[in-house]
């Protein structure tokens, strides 16, 4: 008898596999309006079930909501996937005390998700003539910042709040060498300990250290040169590596810094703040930052999201696992107390449509057959060892659930799992000094 699969989620994991890039994409890093040229559907998952939660042959009952029509239905699986994502939907909004959030404050505050979701003359008027402060210092932050500048200039600068300071780069090409070859070959999987790597392995990571902090530093020296960060005070204090770990990298826009130093962007370091009539009151300050729009750059909360497709409480717990540990999933996909069911896309990477595209693949070979999953106990281990390595190099940053210097070692897995080769390359030198990426496979062997 053949399974009933529901796939939820039509965005890039959901869809993967199944639709080439059209001809007329070219780019190597494809642009929002290339990657997203669909009309948003009006379809959402309501809730879902499993009908039998304590029998291993349980079916789910998957609710659907037709927002547009204002109607539901029900659908019977036996194996779901979710690729819902993690960068969507459900936003992360700072905590602050009673009377001191946005209640308080006489302006307007919005998400960060809400203006993207703004077209482009609709967020010039907003921001335009204004004094914009926005909270955060990722990709989207700065991107916004220089949105607002472009329509305001020095005369209204847009002031950036921040955390911490992060390695984002010029470009992914330091000292003229491609980044590649220091994170994403063979060898450079050397220097780092893995999960279940055994004995010679993890004693040549141990001895390979001083190499793999000098990999870090080189680059470090790159990015603090070419984008002056001393001068700003924003070089770092913690290493390159800790921030490729977590997936916290991204390209500095074109003279981001420029616009500081000349002061139409205004970068504030702060710990915590809290909303007043006025604007924003820093914590140890008396004087607020008077400010017209907010716009809160703080990104989005997958786990939330995942977390509450669920209607069992149960079931809710078992997703989201400790806050203490990445997502316990099992190869990245299958949560050891619900082998019913797969998620795909909420781990990433330094190319996350890789991630999402082995996942897929490895979830069809999994229902074809192919191989079969290993013991609840055996995957509950496994995910343990992920939590441990990912926790030593992404430190505060585990539950991102980065693979982006495991990458290698975790395609090995699923490539050994689906019976292919993981050996990509021809030759012992290219093999392990060529950088890998998705052309590596295309076919498997």
């Amino acid at each position: 008898m053949e399974k009933q699969i529901a796939i939820v989620g039509a965005g890039i994991s959901g869809l993967l596999a199944y639709f080439p890039w059209p001809s007329s994409v070219t780019d190597l890093f494809p642009n929002q309006h290339q990657v997203h040229p669909m009309k948003r559907s009006s379809l959402g998952v309501y809730g879902m079930a499993m009908v039998n939660p304590l029998a291993l042959k349980g079916k789910w009952k998957v609710v659907v909501e037709d927002i547009q029509k204002q109607s539901t239905e029900v659908h019977q699986a036996d194996f779901v996937v979710l690729c819902v994502g993690r960068f969507s939907d459900v936003p992360n909004f700072p905590e602050f005390p009673p009377d001191k959030g946005p209640e308080a404050f006489h302006g307007k505050v919005i998400h960060s998700m809400d203006y993207a979701n703004m077209d482009n003359e609709v967020a010039a008027n907003l921001v335009k003539g204004k004094r914009v402060t926005v909270v955060g210092f990722q990709k989207s932050a700065m991107d916004i910042a220089m949105e607002c500048i472009a329509a305001n200039g020095v005369e209204h600068p847009c002031t950036i709040i921040y955390k911490t300071e992060h390695w984002h780069v010029p470009d992914y090409f330091p000292w003229g060498v491609s980044l590649a070859y220091f994170y994403m070959n063979r060898f450079s999987e050397l220097l780092l300990h893995k999960p279940e790597e055994g004995f010679l392995l993890n004693l040549l990571a141990t001895m390979l250290s001083p190499l793999r902090w000098a990999y870090a530093k080189f680059v470090e020296s790159h990015i603090e040169k070419k984008l002056q960060l001393g001068k700003f005070g924003m070089v770092p204090k913690h290493s390159f590596l800790q921030d490729i770990s977590s997936c916290l990298i991204s390209i500095v826009p074109e003279k981001f810094y420029d616009r500081v130093e000349e002061g139409s962007i205004i970068l504030k370091k702060s710990q915590s703040f809290s909303f007043c009539e006025e604007g924003i009151l820093f914590d140890g300050e008396t004087k607020p930052l008077k400010t017209d729009l907010v716009i809160l750059a703080t990104g989005f909360r997958g786990d939330k999201k995942l977390k509450d497709i669920f209607v069992s409480q149960t079931f809710q717990d078992y997703i989201a696992g400790s806050p203490n540990e990445k997502l316990p999933l099992y190869r990245e996909m299958i949560h050891p107390q619900i082998p019913q069911l797969a998620v795909i896309g909420f781990s990433e990477s330094l190319s996350n449509l890789l991630v999402s595209e082995m996942g897929s693949r490895w979830l069809a070979e999994l229902l074809h057959g192919t191989f079969k999953l290993p013991s609840r106990k055996e995957m509950e281990k496994d995910t343990k060892e992920w939590d441990k390595c990912i926790k030593q190099y992404s430190g505060p940053y585990y539950r991102r659930s980065c693979l982006a210097v495991q990458q290698i070692w975790y395609n090995d897995q699923l490539c050994k799992d689906m019976g292919w080769n993981p050996k990509r390359k021809k030759g012992f030198f290219t093999e392990f000094f060529q950088p890998y990426g998705p052309m590596d496979y295309v076919l498997s062997s």
